[in-house]
């Protein structure tokens, strides 16, 4: 199978600052969403609720920010290779120590440690992957990057699948520290950030320095990654809880693995065609149009009424979340001045996780006032947020296939509305 022109494109070095930057933010997502597996399993041992326990959802998200700041900003100053592998080891290490946490509270904090180091990969990834090929390549290679979350989303579902029976919930964080061997992968095959070291005389500026004149479009950045991550997380993160509590189908069930697999190969399916889409139409568009189309496939995600219809619902619906979200590692490194790539787009989108971090817990809230109904509290979250998301794209900037580095220039001329 032929690859497309998109990735054609690119030389070998580039391939391989690609494929490093998609499998960290894969990796990265297993293990975040090995927690989403386990949620039963936790609160039974623990003796506490799962509301208690999706607090680890909370405090990761929330932590997130943190760590956007702090190794972003440590990518912008000594560059985005050494401080992305420091990164990986420090959230697979994290991760392991879950496996052997004594008490829900200290479950808790090791997952605001984890969300902290979670925060500083895909910033820093996508900016170097950005940063690295032709600006031509943007959007499809977006949409693959960003697929790396449904994939991590996948592997994790398969994981639980062929091993929570055998291990348990302790012996799948114990799994999590596979992703520490990518760092082998970024040592040997990806260089440095070609833009960063071009600039690299600059980068002791302070942020506020380099953030000069943007704070406006921080702030923008930050309201729209919060409806993104509403939107994303609304639809994944209790998906499993539904799927056992609602649908009553054992965690570990082959039937429980299909439609998790199903909703994952759309995520894929919408990633790379919205993100290649986005660069005909451009970003805007195509993130509008995404966000929209969910709004009519939500009665089939959740009250589809039979596993065929159930299965086709889930699978759609991640095509529009995700084929929204495949814009965005494009759309906001294209926004971002080229000092401060390494921080504000990952660190936005982390604010915006921050501000969406309630997400699971809210939705649990709803639900349980109304006798355990995942699938009214899930889908009614969806349907504000796709519109809200609509709502924020539309009033924003776009600056597609504009230059970086030398560039800096044509960044502020090319900027528009779409």
């Amino acid at each position: 199978m032929q690859l497309p022109a998109a990735l054609r494109d690119l030389d070998s070095t580039q391939r391989h600052t690609v494929v490093a930057s998609f499998l960290g933010w894969t990796l990265d997502a297993f293990d975040y969403f090995l927690l989403t597996f386990v949620i039963l399993a936790v609160a039974h041992e623990f003796g506490a609720s799962k509301q208690d326990v999706t607090y680890g959802l909370f405090l990761t998200l929330a932590a997130r920010p943190i760590g956007a700041l702090i190794f972003g900003r440590l990518a912008d100053r000594y560059g985005r290779r050494p401080v992305l592998m420091v990164d990986i080891v420090l959230f697979s290490v994290l991760e392991v120590a879950c496996a052997f946490a004594p008490s829900l509270a200290v479950l808790l904090g090791l997952r605001f440690a984890f969300g902290i180091a979670m925060g500083g990969e895909w910033g820093i990834g996508a900016s170097l992957a950005m940063e690295s090929i032709p600006a031509k390549s943007r959007g499809m290679v977006s949409g693959l990057l960003q697929s790396g979350y449904p994939c991590g989303f996948f592997l994790a579902a398969l994981v639980n699948w062929l091993l929570v029976d055998h291990i348990g919930w302790r012996g799948l964080f114990v799994v999590g520290a596979l992703p520490a061997l990518l760092v082998l992968y970024i040592r040997r095959k990806v260089p440095e950030s070609p833009v960063w070291k071009s600039r690299r005389h600059h980068a002791r500026e302070s942020v506020f320095v380099s953030m000069r004149g943007h704070w406006k479009l921080f702030v923008y950045l930050m309201l729209l990654m919060a409806a993104f991550n509403m939107f994303s997380h609304g639809s994944q993160d209790m998906y499993p809880t539904f799927v056992q509590s609602t649908l009553k189908l054992p965690a570990g069930s082959s039937t429980a693995f299909l439609l998790t697999a199903l909703l994952n190969l759309g995520a894929l399916v919408g990633g790379l065609s919205f993100g290649a889409l986005s660069e005909r139409i451009g970003r805007r568009r195509a993130i509008i149009i995404a966000a929209l189309l969910a709004l009519p496939v939500i009665p089939l995600w959740t009250y589809g009424g039979s596993l065929l219809l159930l299965g086709l619902g889930a699978f759609l619906i991640q095509v529009m979340v995700q084929g929204a979200w495949g814009v965005v590692p494009t759309h906001l490194n294209e926004l971002a001045p080229d000092a401060v790539r390494g921080t504000l787009p990952g660190f936005a989108y982390q604010m915006g996780n921050l501000l969406a971090a309630i997400t699971a817990t809210a939705q649990t809230w709803v639900a349980e006032r109304r006798g355990g109904d995942f699938a009214f509290a899930m889908s009614s979250w969806i349907a504000a947020v796709a519109v809200l998301l609509a709502l924020l794209t539309w009033l924003g900037p776009e600056a597609r296939g504009v230059g970086f580095g030398r560039h800096r220039a044509a960044r502020d001329a090319g900027a528009d509305r779409g």
